[in-house]
């Protein structure tokens, strides 16, 4: 939206140079008289006491916009943090963490009934789940993960009083009631696929704790959660079990083995072929050179327990010579163990993710609340690190650029009012408008309940450029009636008087123009409307600022008429 702003801007200003005049010479006649409006006469019946009332009150105007300034500043800082608004897409992407040990056929059931449970709500349009593994290898999931598309029926026939936020929390109670110990993560298809790509995890954000040992991980990553529980707003909390996959673990004992000039590897090679198999040669289809390994280990009645994995036999040797078959019980220790069903790596190095949503919130504001809890609270072991991954990383990225950008902005914005006046002077008192628009911005992302996000800093931007114009209007139009030798109040009062209507109409033509944009509420609106809310706002408040704040600025910091003066030679004693 901001590329297309700037490209309409830029054509326009070619269109102004180009073909205005040419329309202009062709429609417009010769000796149209200038006449004023019923809404202009009443405008001006309204501004010319209010203008002459901040002139002889100087210190009340300035206090006024000191007091709107403040705030305006205090709004500011009760402002939310993200880096863009949700996207309403329609839909619902619900994904189902049962416990790892769970097989598909013991899920099919348990899913049919979510499927049934999320079908019983009026908003939906139909259900779709997948569960186990996905078609594609790209996703490292087991048969414990259940995954729903769930389409929404058009807002409009929903029940009245529902909201999507609303929507995601009932039905998130709802499932969490009908399933205890399923861990349950709600959001939007293109969302969810985002938020995988931005958290490496398949949730909306993470925090990464990076160390080597699982126990210790698993550990750490639990008090994190914990923390991270009392902050508002954070939803949806997991932490991935690192060890709890039932594992057969085979310790040699190698003192033992030795007895029977055994070594480890020899025992481990005969577990691998008894319980994997070991190839035997291979088979040929006749006619045809493709070919099989045949592979050959032990019946499933002799591998399928731990009573019968201990009588595995190793071949040694006898301690008067010869072989001897010994059970596997004999020089290792069998035992069932909580293994680690799935290992998270990164960069080299082993992590383990606390995954968690942001709801009724904004997002990077519970984030930096969150993390300096974690901070305070958590003491990490020596080798280990945390990394907070998702939109936080995204939106410290995003700032990065914008410290650079809107420096540059606004000094090409000086800039080019430096070249227009050639004044230092008149440059700041121009401005000095900037700050007034920016009061009306963030009024207005406060009243509206909009946090503050990429996209409305973008706003601002477009804000600033278009209320500096109506500084340059005012106070070109004042030099110029100063240098063609009216008093020095008489021309603030005449230059605000006639660039009344020129500064109204250019605030309302920008302001008009993005009023569908601030106000939608369908599909994909959600990121064009911070932008528009701080346009629209800041140019509705500015021309009251402008048009009252601004002459009085005019009149204490304006150089002009002591330049008008100085240049006249004034005359000697006696002459």
């Amino acid at each position: 939206m901001a590329r297309t702003y700037g490209y309409a801007i830029l054509g326009a200003m070619i269109a102004t140079f180009t073909v205005s005049p040419a329309l202009s010479a062709l429609l417009l006649r010769s000796g149209i008289g200038k006449a004023e409006t019923a809404i202009m006469r009443a405008l001006h019946r309204i501004y010319r006491p209010v203008l002459a009332f901040a002139l002889a009150n100087r210190i009340v105007t300035l206090g006024g916009a000191a007091l709107l300034s403040g705030a305006a500043l205090l709004a500011a800082n009760t402002l939310g943090l993200e880096f863009l608004p949700t996207l309403a897409e329609g839909n619902m992407w619900i994904r189902a963490t049962m416990p790892v040990s769970v097989s598909l056929r013991a899920a099919e059931p348990f899913v049919d009934r979510m499927r049934q449970v999320m079908r019983s709500f009026a908003e939906v349009r139909t259900v779709v789940s997948q569960d186990g593994k996905p078609d594609g290898g790209a996703s490292a999931i087991g048969a414990f993960v259940a995954e729903f598309y769930v389409p929404l029926k058009p807002q409009s026939d929903w029940p009245g009083g529902m909201t999507r936020r609303k929507l995601m929390q009932d039905l998130g109670a709802a499932l969490r009631a009908r399933f205890p110990g399923v861990s349950w993560s709600i959001d939007q298809y293109i969302q969810d696929n985002i938020n995988e790509v931005l958290t490496g995890t398949k949730s909306q954000n993470a925090v990464k704790v990076y160390g080597h040992d699982l126990a210790r991980l698993e550990s750490v990553a639990n008090r994190i959660k914990a923390v991270m529980a009392r902050v508002p707003g954070i939803t949806d909390l997991q932490v991935p079990r690192a060890l709890g996959q039932p594992t057969v673990e085979i310790h040699v004992e190698r003192r033992l083995a030795a007895r029977y000039g055994l070594t480890p590897g020899t025992i481990n090679e005969t577990v691998a072929a008894a319980i994997g198999g070991q190839s035997a040669g291979r088979l040929y289809e006749h006619g045809s050179d493709r070919n099989f390994p045949i592979m050959v280990r032990l019946a499933r009645r002799d591998r399928s327990n731990l009573a019968a994995i201990r009588q595995i036999m190793v071949t040694g040797t006898a301690p008067g010579g010869g072989t001897v078959e010994i059970p596997l019980a004999d020089v290792a220790t069998v035992r069932l163990v909580p293994g680690p069903p799935f290992i998270y790596r990164e960069n080299q190095q082993r992590y383990l993710p606390v995954r968690f949503s942001v709801s009724g919130r904004a997002s990077a504001s519970v984030i930096l609340q969150a993390k300096h809890l974690v901070a305070r609270r958590v003491r990490l072991p020596p080798g280990m690190r945390v990394q907070w991954a998702g939109e936080f990383g995204e939106l410290k990225s995003a700032i990065r650029q914008l410290e650079v950008a809107v420096p540059i902005s606004l000094a090409l914005i000086v800039l080019l009012l430096f070249m227009h006046f050639g004044s230092l002077s008149d440059t700041l008192i121009a401005g000095s408008v900037m700050p007034m628009a920016w009061i009306g911005g963030i009024l207005a992302l406060f009243l509206t309940g909009t946090p503050f996000s990429v996209s409305a800093a973008i706003g601002f931007i477009g804000l600033f450029g278009v209320t500096v114009m109506e500084g340059i209007i005012i106070l070109s139009y004042f030099n110029a009636l100063i240098d063609s030798g009216a008093e020095r109040t008489a021309a603030i009062l005449g230059a605000c008087q006639v660039r009344l209507r020129p500064v109204l109409m250019t605030c309302l033509g920008a302001s008009v123009g993005l009023l569908p944009a601030a106000v939608s509420t369908r599909i994909g609106s959600q990121v064009q409307q911070p932008l528009a809310l701080v346009v629209v706002g800041g140019i509705l408040l500015a021309p009251p600022l402008i048009l009252v704040v601004l002459p009085v600025l005019i009149d204490l910091f304006s150089g002009r008429e002591r330049l008008a003066l100085e240049a006249d030679p004034q005359p000697a004693p006696g002459e």
